[in-house]
C-alpha cells in the first residue's frame, strides 16, 4: 500500500520561498551585465567584448573560489553560513553601483562572486533539507524556478531602470532588496544540523565516481556552448535581428517565462522519465543553437529559440544538479555541489569569452553557429559517455 503524500507545511514553506527568492535576487545580479552590456561599455568608453569580461571574469572567480571556500565554510553551520553569503552579496551590489571606472566595477564583482561561489554550493541541499522527502524534487524545482523568474521579471526591470536612471540605479535597488531579503531569512531559516566537516582526502572519492565525472566534463562544455549564445544575446537582438530596445527586453523576459515552464516540466516528469527527460532537453538545445544562427531574418524563429533556450537550459540545469544530489553522500553533497557550480561558471567565463572572440572577429549574427557545433559535441559525449553512467546504480 502506497503511502499517501503530505503537503507541504508552512515551516518548510517560508524557508524554502526565503531560498528561491535569494535565488532569483542572486541570478538576476549574475546575467545583469547581459541586459546592460551596451550602456556599460558606452559608459566607461570600452568595447563591448570588453564589457562582456564582466561576465567571464565574474564566473572565473566563481569557479576558482567555489571549492576551497566551500571546504573552508564547511565547518560552518548551513544557517550562518547563508546568510553571511546573503549579507557580502550586498555589500558588493553597493559597491558596483558606487564604481566609477571600469576596474572599480570589475572589482565589486568580484567580491559578488565570492559571496556567489558559496550561494550555489548550499542552496540547492539546503531547498531539500528544509522539506520532506516528499517534497525535494518539487524544492530543487522552486530553486531553479528563481533562476527563471530572474530572467522574466529581474533582467528586464533591471534593464527598465538602466535605460531610465542609469545602470549604477540598477545595482543599487538589487542592493536595497537583498537587504530586505536577508531580514525575511533572518526570522525564517531554520537551524540545519551540520555535516562532517568535508575532508580534501574524500575528493579523490567524488572526481573517481563515474556518475559525476561524466556530468561535470558534460557541464563544462554545454555551458560553454549555451553562453557563447546567451552572453551577447542582447548584441545579438539589436545588432542582427534589428530589434528595438523595448522589444529586445520582451525577448529577454520570454527566456525566463519558458524557464517557469521548464522547471514545472522537470517538477512534474523527472522523477519519471529522468534519462529520455535528459536528452529531450539536450537535443532541443543544439537545436535551438542553430536556429539562431539560420533564423537572423525570421522574428518568429528567434523568438521560439529563445524560448526553448529558456526552457532547455532551465530544465537541464535542475536535472543535473539533481543528478549530483544523487550520486553524493549526504556529506558529500555541498563539495560535490560546489565542483558542479565551480563547472557550470567555468562554462559561463569560457563561453562568454569566445562568443567576444566570435562577436569581435566574425560577427555578433555567428554566434548561434559557434554555440551548435559546440552543443552538438556536448549531445554526443552525452549520449556516448554520461547517459550509460547515469543507468548505473547509486553506491
Amino acid at each position: 500500500m502506497s503511502r499517501k503524500k503530505q503537503h507541504m507545511n508552512l515551516r518548510e514553506a517560508l524557508p524554502l520561498i526565503g531560498i528561491t527568492i535569494s535565488t532569483f535576487i542572486f541570478c538576476t545580479s549574475e546575467f545583469m551585465p547581459v541586459a546592460l552590456l551596451t550602456d556599460i561599455a558606452v559608459s566607461f568608453s570600452v568595447s563591448e567584448s570588453q564589457a562582456g569580461m564582466l561576465i567571464s571574469v565574474y564566473a572565473w572567480m566563481v569557479m576558482l573560489l567555489s571549492l576551497p571556500l566551500m571546504i573552508v565554510a564547511s565547518r560552518i553551520g548551513f544557517r550562518k553560513l547563508f546568510l553571511f553569503i546573503v549579507a557580502l552579496f550586498a555589500l558588493g551590489q553597493l559597491l558596483s553601483s558606487l564604481a566609477t571606472s571600469y576596474f572599480m566595477l570589475m572589482a565589486a564583482r568580484i567580491v559578488v562572486a565570492c559571496a556567489h561561489a558559496i550561494f550555489w554550493s548550499i542552496a540547492p541541499p539546503m531547498a531539500v533539507r528544509v522539506v520532506s522527502e516528499d517534497h525535494r524534487h518539487m524544492a530543487l524545482g522552486m530553486v531553479v524556478m528563481g533562476e527563471s523568474v530572474a530572467l522574466i521579471a529581474g533582467l528586464p526591470i533591471g534593464r527598465v531602470i538602466g535605460l531610465a536612471l542609469g545602470w549604477r540605479m540598477t545595482f543599487a535597488c538589487v542592493a536595497l532588496i537583498t537587504v530586505l531579503i536577508l531580514i525575511y531569512l533572518y526570522f525564517v531559516l531554520p537551524s540545519i544540523p551540520a555535516t562532517k566537516p568535508f575532508s580534501v582526502r574524500r575528493l579523490p572519492v567524488l572526481v573517481k565516481t563515474k556518475a559525476l565525472r561524466g556530468i561535470y566534463i558534460f557541464v563544462g562544455v554545454l555551458m560553454t556552448a549555451y553562453y557563447i549564445c546567451y552572453s551577447y544575446i542582447e548584441p545579438y537582438l539589436l545588432q542582427s535581428v534589428g530589434l528595438e530596445e523595448h522589444v529586445v527586453t520582451i525577448v529577454i523576459a520570454c527566456f525566463g517565462v519558458a524557464g517557469i515552464v521548464g522547471s514545472m516540466l522537470f517538477s512534474k516528469l523527472y522523477a519519471r522519465i529522468r534519462l529520455k527527460f535528459l536528452c529531450v532537453c539536450l537535443v532541443a538545445l543544439v537545436a535551438a543553437f542553430f536556429t539562431l544562427y539560420i533564423s537572423k531574418e525570421l522574428l518568429a524563429g528567434v523568438l521560439v529559440a529563445c524560448m526553448v533556450l529558456g526552457m532547455g537550459s532551465t530544465a537541464m540545469n535542475a536535472v543535473l544538479q539533481s543528478e549530483v544530489i544523487r550520486y553524493s553522500s549526504l556529506d558529500d553533497q555541498a563539495v560535490a555541489t560546489s565542483i558542479f557550480s565551480a563547472i557550470f561558471n567555468f562554462g559561463i567565463g569560457s563561453g562568454s569569452a569566445v562568443g567576444g572572440v566570435v562577436a569581435s572577429s566574425v560577427s555578433v549574427g555567428a554566434i548561434g553557429l559557434a554555440a551548435g557545433v559546440l552543443g552538438t559535441v556536448a549531445l554526443l559525449y552525452c549520449l556516448v559517455v554520461v547517459v550509460p553512467r547515469l543507468r548505473l546504480p547509486r553506491s
